[in-house]
């Protein structure tokens, strides 16, 4: 399997080139277009319970599809936002991500979810987050562009929740919100992740929450309301 990332960072697609007999599975709606001889098979990814956990705890599509090769060609993926795409080399690790950063991945990669503890309720991520791993490719997506951040060992770093895209299973992460009470409700802000290294982070660059705190108030309403 190749693939390459065009059209970064605003716009992303993600075109993967199979041959033969090769796979790779994606989110629900993430397909843009592919080739004659690229098969699709839609299914619940860890069964009934599986499927369910991801969709409900993780907030991710109840089915997933398959795209296999039965003849060359390529397929192109694309986030639903407008945005970054990243392609991380799984070898045996695990990684956790907000919920909708997860793309597409080759086999060898499972998606499940985690417990993120009692401060992650208040969080954007709520009480789960998705746990990758494996080994082989995955693909993760961003609203805005992507950064990357690597912590040294007890650097502490912190970062709005609605900013977060990934970090490594090694980064040590809790919830807490901005100053006092009054500077939550009135900084702007609210609640952020602190996080511990050693270990990568990856953050995006917008906020699906913060544009439409700015969208909603635009929008028109009826007359009188």
């Amino acid at each position: 399997m190749e693939y390459e990332i065009l059209y970064q960072p605003s716009y992303s697609l993600l075109k993967v080139s199979l041959q033969r007999g090769e796979t790779i599975s994606a989110e629900s709606g993430a397909m843009v277009s592919m080739s004659s001889g690229i098969k699709i098979e839609t299914r619940m990814k860890g069964g009934l319970m599986g499927a369910l956990k991801r969709k409900v705890l993780g907030g991710e599509s109840f089915f997933v599809n398959t795209f296999k090769a039965d003849d060359a060609g390529e397929v192109t993926l694309a986030p639903s936002l407008p945005g970054d795409l990243s392609a991380i080399n799984m070898k045996g690790q695990t990684i956790y991500t907000q919920s909708g950063a997860y793309i597409a991945s080759s086999p060898g990669i499972e998606v499940d979810t985690k417990w993120g503890g009692a401060k992650t309720f208040l969080s954007r991520e709520g009480f789960f987050l998705l746990k990758i791993s494996g080994t082989g490719k995955v693909f993760l997506s961003s609203y805005g562009a992507i950064h990357e951040i690597n912590l040294i060992d007890g650097q502490k770093y912190i970062v709005d929740t609605g900013h977060m895209v990934a970090f490594d299973e090694s980064v040590g992460y809790s919830v807490k919100k901005v100053g006092g009470l009054k500077s939550t409700f009135f900084s702007g802000e609210g609640l952020v992740c602190e996080l511990t290294g050693p270990g990568k982070i990856m953050i995006q660059t917008r906020s699906e929450d913060a544009f439409l705190s700015w969208l909603i108030p635009q929008l028109p309403t009826k007359k009188g309301d």
